[in-house]
């Protein structure tokens, strides 16, 4: 009789363990996922030369094998294949401008056709190069276009001096009803040292 009893306590024990939260309309909820939003810039940059992969996408790598994070590239259709010089009077001229330039998407290295779907994200990494004193023109195209109220917002950015700029408060402004974790920045020629990449590890810890 014993041995059946505990039979059933550890069943139901089991049962218990397994079982998910239901909201009223009685759906399975889960604790959301996370995902990295970033525009890059590769080609001349300064401080680095010329490089193959952005400072920014390398603090993106990071955060998505930390934490198993899914990973949206935002592609700009416009060229910015050009030196450092030119690329920052382009940049200045967007801004002043209010361009705001098309784009497209690659969801984990695979092209989007179409709109992505953010729904399931609770958690938003935010990040980008500092161009101007803010992030580039492109990534405001992305901002319009792309509702992330109600997400937990964790901006960063790469610079050579600029730190955050004013990013955290335009993405504040363009996500007013967002919450917003703890911002990052880096200097973009320490992404590529043992340091920098430390850096990275204790925020995202």
């Amino acid at each position: 009789m014993k041995s059946i009893i505990l039979t059933i306590l550890t069943m139901l024990s089991l049962n218990a363990c397994g079982t998910k939260q239901t909201d009223s309309n009685n759906k399975t909820m889960d604790n959301g996922k996370s995902i990295v939003i970033f525009f890059s810039h590769a080609g001349e940059n300064y401080g680095v030369g010329n490089i193959k992969e952005g400072n920014t996408k390398l603090v993106a790598d990071i955060i998505c094998e930390k934490t198993g994070a899914d990973r949206l590239e935002i592609v700009c259709l416009k060229n910015y294949d050009m030196a450092y010089k030119p690329l920052c009077d382009l940049a200045k001229e967007e801004q002043q401008q209010g361009e705001l330039p098309a784009f497209t998407l690659m969801m984990n290295g695979k092209a989007i056709e179409g709109t992505a779907n953010l729904d399931d994200y609770t958690i938003v990494y935010v990040g980008g190069p500092v161009w101007w004193g803010t992030y580039p023109q492109v990534m405001f195209s992305f901002f319009k276009q792309y509702d992330l109220s109600g997400k937990t917002i964790l901006p960063f950015t790469t610079h050579e001096g600029s730190g955050l700029g004013s990013c955290v408060d335009d993405l504040q402004k363009a996500y007013p009803k967002a919450t917003f974790g703890k911002a990052f920045s880096l200097y973009g020629h320490e992404i590529r040292t043992e340091a920098g990449k430390k850096k990275v590890e204790n925020w995202i810890k």
